[in-house]
């Protein structure tokens, strides 16, 4: 039959050294992505500090004169391993994925891997569609959110300067990095719950104005306190949401197409012979 499953069944003992195999293949990846991430952690740190030079230019200050800093003597290098993990991490993801893939699909039938393929691919688009959300929005408008508090020594007023430190502000974009990427995988989470029944484009949209005050919830606890930046998270929450409704109706429309198909062909099998 179509949707049977192909492998044999196999000891416990075998499914742990394929286990075993899979895991070597994604460390050996991951580990050989730091190693190169490692070497070019200065290139990778400056190109993530130009949001930040973004924002000195939106706020109108010199760009000569900003300047990020680390008070502890290893700081910076240390800063650099994360940056070195965190690229290691993106480039290896698709090794990672197709070595997770290798691992479940033999125990899934056809249709069920013919299923779970478009969602592995989608995923990692959305995450980085999320992350160039922050890179060339986000986190400009959050530090220049964070520069325009600067004071100016007038008026009796004390200088107060923002220098921002190397390792606060790779959290910080590491932070907004990965919560975008995370709600931009609403779609694919609801599609698969939609998928196995769980969730209904009925009861999401039901629930429409539940979501859009949890998203603004959401977005006032992970982003400044500036209208502007909670609407940038709010706004592609809501529109993500909008999407998994729609996504989860169209697994539905196609899951009663093929009930309907699968229950014509019982029924011509089910007619007396002529």
């Amino acid at each position: 039959m179509i949707g049977d499953i192909e492998d044999k069944p196999q000891p416990l003992l075998e499914h742990l050294i394929e286990l075993r195999r899979r895991l070597i293949w994604s460390l050996g990846a991951f580990f050989v992505a730091f190693l190169v991430s490692f070497y070019f952690a200065k290139h990778i740190f400056n190109y993530l500090v130009f949001p930040y030079k973004w924002a000195v230019q939106w706020a109108g200050l010199d760009i000569a004169k900003s300047e990020l800093i680390y008070t502890a003597p290893q700081e910076f290098f240390f800063t650099q391993v994360k940056v070195s993990m965190f690229t290691a991490m993106v480039f290896a993801f698709p090794v990672i994925a197709a070595q997770i893939y290798k691992f479940v699909a033999p125990g899934l039938y056809k249709n069920e891997r013919a299923a779970f393929l478009p969602f592995l691919i989608a995923s990692p688009i959305l995450f980085l569609m999320g992350a160039a959300l922050v890179y060339f929005f986000f986190t400009p408008m959050v530090m220049w959110f964070f520069l325009a508090m600067q004071q100016k020594p007038e008026a009796g007023q004390v200088a107060i300067s923002l220098m921002p430190k190397v390792s606060e502000y790779l959290s910080l974009i590491m932070t907004l990095v990965f919560s975008f990427g995370l709600v931009f995988q609403l779609p694919v989470i609801t599609s698969l719950l939609a998928r196995v029944g769980i969730v209904t484009s009925k009861g999401l949209a039901e629930k429409r104005k539940y979501a859009i005050v949890i998203a603004f919830i959401v977005a006032a606890i992970l982003t400044p306190p500036d209208p502007m930046s909670q609407i940038g998270l709010a706004l592609p929450s809501i529109l993500l949401y909008e999407i998994s409704i729609y996504a989860a109706r169209l697994i539905e429309r196609n899951r009663e197409r093929d009930e309907l198909a699968r229950a014509n062909v019982q029924a011509q099998e089910a007619e007396p012979e002529a």
